[in-house]
């Protein structure tokens, strides 16, 4: 039996996929018994919910706790479900039974429950994204600011944040080795490869050495995919994968293009063939992906290859 929860900031919207029947519950820590001894009672074992921007976290990980198969999938999937059944109307009983039913129909893989030394990691590196972006912000506002009253506000804040992001950075690291420490100084180890780039793919991107090299290229949304129609061959684009995964490996390889041969001589050559400076990076971006993963996975030390 397959079950849907469509996910809202206040409530929980539960339906089955094969019977007529469903409950509404508080998202909070007291309602979710009520929801587990529910799915319980109609001998549930897998359970299929969107990502709404972290208000389905703790019921997932409740879930997760007492033994449930929980599936977490991206919204614009979901929606795409509604349309190829004919799915016009929109309610929240609706949109949890078309979960249950996307889930029955495609059986797509469970996501992994993670510990609270991962969610810890996750949510200092995201935060300090957030106060790096705040401060980007502000440095752009102060380069336009016409009063003089307001530019020490500005500058004060900046500041401020850039106080905290040094204070983050030690969190993040005391935090990213309290959860795997070699595999902290194996990343580091790469030319290019700071901190807290190591640090956002241990948050972001865990199957990091536990899956293929074609499996980890696309979760990090850097595998291309084909676009052919007969004899037409089209272009091919990445789509899809983490956009946190990609936008932590953007910046580090660059460095890492700067400072290791082999890659230095990868980007021009693709720049020499006629690709443009953007589809050169996310090319070296995945072989660096690739790389790392096999480092990981077979605990090895980087290896600089000949240019």
């Amino acid at each position: 039996m397959f079950a849907g929860i469509d996910v809202s900031k206040d409530d929980l919207e539960a339906q089955l996929d094969s019977k007529d029947a469903g409950i509404n519950c508080p998202n909070t820590a007291s309602g979710f018994p009520l929801l587990i001894d529910w799915l319980k009672s109609h001998q549930v074992r897998c359970v299929l919910l969107e990502a709404t921007g972290g208000y389905e976290r703790q019921v997932m990980k409740a879930l997760q706790t007492d033994g449930f198969e929980v599936i977490r999938v991206n919204p614009s999937r979901a929606r795409s479900f509604a349309k190829a059944m004919g799915q016009q109307a929109k309610t929240d009983p609706i949109d949890a039974r078309l979960l249950a039913q996307f889930a029955a129909t495609i059986k797509p893989p469970k996501t992994q429950p993670t510990s609270p030394d991962q969610d810890d990691l996750r949510a200092l590196v995201h935060q300090r994204e957030n106060f790096v972006q705040q401060r980007s912000d502000d440095e752009r506002r102060l380069k336009t600011a016409g009063s003089d009253a307001v530019k020490p506000l500005l500058k004060g804040h900046i500041d401020y944040l850039n106080k905290v992001i040094v204070l983050l950075d030690a969190q993040i690291r005391q935090s990213a080795e309290s959860l795997d420490r070699k595999r902290v100084l194996r990343l580091c180890s790469v030319k290019g490869i700071g901190l807290i780039t190591a640090a956002s793919l241990m948050a972001y991107l865990p199957e990091l050495g536990n899956v293929g090299r074609h499996e980890i290229a696309a979760l990090a949304g850097l595998a291309p995919y084909n676009n052919d129609s007969g004899k037409q061959k089209g272009k091919r684009y990445i789509s899809g994968g983490r956009f946190s995964v990609r936008r932590s490996l953007y910046m580090a390889c660059w460095s890492v293009i700067r400072f290791q041969p082999e890659f230095n001589a990868r980007y021009k050559a693709l720049l020499d063939k006629g690709k443009c400076a953007k589809v050169a990076l996310i090319a070296c971006m995945r072989v660096l992906l690739i790389r790392l993963n096999a480092m990981i996975r077979d605990d090895s030390e980087w290896r600089d290859r000949v240019a």
